[in-house]
């Protein structure tokens, strides 16, 4: 049985604020984490940003998120995987540019215990970074 709706669920529900400017969507297959991390790269204190303009049509930004066994067991992982799709809703909406691809790759202790407002702002400083004109 479903509760009843409330003010602000159902239908007529609005977006939130700061609703995502482009369209994300979730990398699966293993051929664009390689090309991604062919592509640029930029170290942070809490993770490591891999970033590709894919040079096509299609406006999706695509985002995907590792954590290897270094990270620690199956807990540890998942946690660092949750903190950085966080992330990735919070910044990325705002900062992402449409037709690129992202990584974002987990970093041993770091990840799981770095205060969160440092990741988001390590976030957007690499966004600058690989952002810059390089020519």
């Amino acid at each position: 049985m479903t509760p009843p709706e409330t003010q602000g669920q159902g239908i007529a529900a609005e977006a939130p604020q700061g609703s995502p400017a482009v369209s994300l969507c979730v990398m699966r297959k293993r051929a664009d984490f390689l090309k991604a991390a062919s592509a640029r790269r930029q170290g942070t204190g809490g993770f490591l940003l891999q970033a590709r303009d894919r040079g096509d049509a299609d406006p999706q930004t695509r985002i995907g998120f590792t954590a290897s066994k270094k990270i620690g067991n199956a807990v540890l992982r998942n946690r660092a995987k949750r903190r950085l799709r966080a992330l990735s809703r919070e910044v990325l909406a705002r900062h992402a540019r449409p037709g690129w691809d992202y990584v974002l790759v987990a970093r041993p202790e770091a990840t799981v215990s770095r205060a969160y407002a440092d990741l988001c702002s390590d976030l957007e400083q690499a966004l600058r970074s690989i952002h810059r004109d390089r020519s």
